[in-house]
């Protein structure tokens, strides 16, 4: 060994991080003419005496990772800067993950200028499994977002998507490169957007840091097709590091409003006509009264519907019934309802009309009806014939209540039958 070596051998053995002088030796082979301790316990060596040394690279490092090493010796050797690289050692306690620095070292040995590299690494365990952890966390986390079933969206605090999951993705129609780093605005309807910025904002200063579906009305977002979403959404805020994040969790309702709006209708539908029913009826007659001073009111039913039934059978009832509102419905300009109070009876409600407007439209739906003037498409094959009696009235001055025009109808309406059906009727 020369005393260049020793010398550097002596340096080396004082330091408590991983270091070894690597050049080449006369025939050119890749040698280690210095290390200490700790490169030792960095490779699962046994330490050399002083005058072991050089000894060949090949023996001093694992093979598994000698041709990662040696390469970035050489890359070092011929670029002459620094070079960099981590790397894993299999030791009988377990795995050890250093950061080795390579930097080029120009000396004289004797009369020689000989360049050599010096190697020092840092043990980078604690942070390797550390971060292990840290991204065996996040892979859960991002299996665990991926298999939820409702969308989930994070933006930061210029409102850019930095989350989107594979439900957002079928919810949307868009894929994660599609929108990640984009404005959230393109999810959302364009006559939401001026509101929807502020909201964050407020949301933001706000002490609250989640906000659950219930809390929220109910909202749309925006296919990539251009159709509007029903959603619901639940968000909350987390600050990371001085900013603050928004992550919502998104519910497609679709189905749920379908739902609701079908009970709905059925609520107030007839089911046989697909007229109003007396519910929708009492309702809308109670708007217009509130509306208007001046609204007529007409009843009729089908005369003798039980000789139908008994005669064609119910079915056939069933489809005079449709026929009748086809028609009735027909008659009635966009602000008037028609309805079905339930059997054979309907009721007919006519803002801004008065009792002799009313009167006229009642005789000329029944005259219709009587002669069988209206098209329809009977399933039996032949029209049933049938005809109506009409009770008409107008709201008196003062008349508050809906029920009372139709109870003064109604009596109209028993006279029309007294005095031999097929005929109209009215109260003044």
């Amino acid at each position: 060994m020369t005393e260049w070596s020793s010398r550097i051998q002596e340096f080396v053995n004082g330091i408590t991080a991983s270091v070894a002088v690597i050049g080449h030796d006369e025939d050119g082979v890749l040698v280690v003419s210095a290390c200490n301790g700790v490169f030792f316990e960095m490779t699962g060596g046994r330490p050399l005496g002083a005058r072991s040394f050089p000894v060949p690279f090949d023996t001093m490092v694992p093979s598994y990772a000698r041709r990662e090493f040696r390469e970035k010796i050489e890359e070092c050797f011929s670029a002459g800067t620094a070079q960099e690289l981590e790397q894993a050692y299999d030791l009988r306690e377990g795995t050890h993950w250093w950061r080795l620095s390579l930097k080029p070292l120009r000396h004289k040995d004797g009369n020689n200028a000989v360049i050599e590299l010096l190697v020092t690494g840092l043990d980078i365990t604690p942070r390797m499994e550390l971060m292990q952890q840290l991204e065996i966390s996040t892979s859960r986390f991002r299996s665990v977002v991926d298999a939820a079933y409702d969308a989930i969206i994070t933006i930061d605090q210029q409102h850019n998507i930095t989350l989107f999951n594979r439900a957002a993705e079928y919810l949307f129609g868009y894929s994660q490169a599609e929108v990640l780093g984009h404005s959230l605005e393109r999810l959302i309807p364009d006559q939401f957007r001026p509101k929807h910025s502020e909201n964050v904002h407020r949301f933001a200063r706000s002490p609250v840091n989640s906000r659950q579906m219930d809390e929220r009305g109910r909202i749309y977002g925006l296919h990539r097709n251009g159709s509007l979403l029903p959603v619901e959404i639940a968000i909350s805020k987390i600050n990371v590091n001085g900013v603050i994040e928004f992550t919502a969790i998104i519910r497609d309702i679709a189905d749920r409003i379908h739902l609701m709006d079908l009970l709905q209708k059925q609520a107030t539908i007839d089911e046989l006509t697909g007229l109003p029913n007396r519910r929708a009826f009492t309702d809308t007659a109670e708007n217009m009264f509130r509306a208007s001073e001046m609204v007529s009111l007409f009843i009729l039913d089908i005369d003798h519907f039980k000789k139908i039934n008994d005669t064609h059978g119910h079915d056939a009832g069933d489809e005079a019934l449709q026929a009748l509102a086809d028609v009735g419905r027909a008659f009635m300009r966009q602000l008037d309802i028609f309805a079905r109070l339930g059997g054979e009876e309907f009721v007919a409600v006519l803002p801004e009309t008065s009792l002799e407007q009313a009167r006229v439209i009642a005789e000329k739906l029944r005259a219709t009806l009587e002669q069988q003037n209206f098209v329809h498409t009977w399933r039996r094959g032949q029209p049933i014939p049938f005809t109506v009696s009409i009770g008409v009235a107008t709201r008196a001055p003062g008349e508050a209540e809906v029920a009372t025009l139709l109870k003064r109808a109604d009596q109209a309406l028993y006279r029309a039958k007294e005095s031999g059906r097929n005929r109209v009727e009215y109260e003044e």
